[in-house]
């Protein structure tokens, strides 16, 4: 195919571009970008975030507010607002779930997180920052929230 020579800089500007939007795409995180074991930089947290189906959830692997003094052994659910659900294990229980990704926002957004400490639940939304995973727990507008910042684990 021979392309007209006054045609030839659209056809390059449109190769171009289209090379741009490949890239650009390629840099973006993919959906289960967040599926692996974190921790916080301390290592008093460590998660490892799950393939729920169609959403995300995150289980606790450590923390220094939920083991037992033997450090190994995760506590029971003893806060859990339901008293027949207060005595199965923190090992059991997604304490983040329903993260659903949003691919124009490049993150993971209508999570729900579950405080084990005060039985409480809030709203949850992730963002990834290079290998940093951004947890943001709030009630009613994110800007009111907390993130805690995870770095990634070798799994």
């Amino acid at each position: 195919m021979t392309v007209n020579r006054r045609a030839r800089p659209f056809v390059a500007a449109m190769v171009l571009f289209a090379v741009g939007i490949g890239a650009a795409m390629a840099e973006s995180a993919p959906s289960d970008a967040i599926l692996g074991t974190w921790a916080t930089s301390d290592g008093n947290l460590v998660i490892r975030v799950y393939d729920a189906g169609d959403t995300y959830a995150a289980r606790f692997v450590y923390g220094a507010l939920v083991v037992e003094a033997d450090g190994r052994t995760l506590k029971t659910d003893e806060k859990n607002p339901d008293p027949s659900l207060r005595s199965r294990s923190l090992a059991d229980v997604d304490f983040v779930s329903e993260l659903t990704f949003d691919a124009g926002d490049q993150s993971w957004e209508d999570g729900v997180l579950y405080q084990a400490s005060t039985g409480a639940t809030a709203s949850a939304r992730v963002t990834m920052d290079g290998e940093a995973l951004n947890l943001r727990a709030y009630r009613g507008t994110p800007l009111l929230g907390r993130t805690i910042v995870f770095q990634r684990q070798a799994d």
